[in-house]
C-alpha cells in the first residue's frame, strides 16, 4: 500500500508520520487489495483534523475525524475507517458467496433492504398536475412521470404534511 501523507498549516513531525502509517497499515490485514492510502492533516485554531482515503479495487473508502489533539484524531478516524472496513468486506463476501448480509453475520439487525419487487411501465409526457392527479387516482405516496414542459424524467412524492413534493433532475 502506498501511503501518501499530507500537511496543513502544520509541519508533520517524524514520531506523527510513524504513528499515522503504523495504524493506516494495520488496514492491509482486513483488505488486502488496498493500492493506496492518502492521509491529510490540518490544523485550525484548536481543531486537529485527520483524514484519510482508502483507495481498494475502484472502492473508495473515507473519514475524517476533529478533534483537540491530533493524535486522538487519527485514533478516531480508524475506528471510523475500520467500521467502513467491516462493512464493505461483508458486503463483498456476501455478494462473492451470493448469499444474503443475515447468512454472512448472523444478525437480523445488519440485514441490508433487498428489491422484492421489480416493475417497469411506460412513462408518458404530463404536467405537474396531470401527474398529481394520476398519482391520487393510483393511490400511491410517488408517481414518475415525464415532465412535458422540460423532458426530464420527474418524482412526485407526497410529503409528510399532506403536501406534494417534486423532485427534478438538474442538467
Amino acid at each position: 500500500m502506498n501511503i501518501t501523507i499530507n500537511c496543513r498549516q502544520m509541519d508533520l513531525t517524524k514520531n506523527l508520520k510513524e504513528y499515522a502509517e503504523e495504524k493506516i497499515g494495520k488496514f492491509n490485514k482486513y483488505l488486502t487489495n488496498i493500492s493506496e492510502a492518502n492521509i491529510t492533516f490540518s490544523v485550525e485554531k484548536h481543531r486537529h483534523k485527520a483524514e484519510v482515503l482508502l483507495k481498494a479495487n475502484g472502492s473508495h473508502i473515507q473519514a475524517e475525524s476533529i478533534t483537540g489533539e491530533m493524535y486522538s484524531s487519527i485514533d478516531e478516524v480508524v475506528e471510523k475507517l475500520a467500521r467502513q472496513v467491516k462493512k464493505h468486506r461483508e458486503k463483498t463476501v456476501s455478494h462473492r458467496k451470493g448469499k444474503g448480509k443475515e447468512e454472512v453475520t448472523g444478525g437480523p439487525e445488519d440485514i441490508s433492504p433487498t428489491i422484492i419487487k421489480d416493475k417497469s411501465f411506460n412513462i408518458k409526457p404530463m404536467s405537474i398536475e396531470e401527474a398529481a392527479m394520476q398519482m391520487d387516482l393510483v393511490d400511491k405516496t410517488f408517481f414518475v412521470f415525464t415532465n412535458a414542459s422540460s423532458g426530464n424524467i420527474n418524482v412526485l412524492y407526497q410529503r409528510n404534511d399532506g403536501n406534494l413534493g417534486l423532485i427534478e433532475p438538474i442538467k
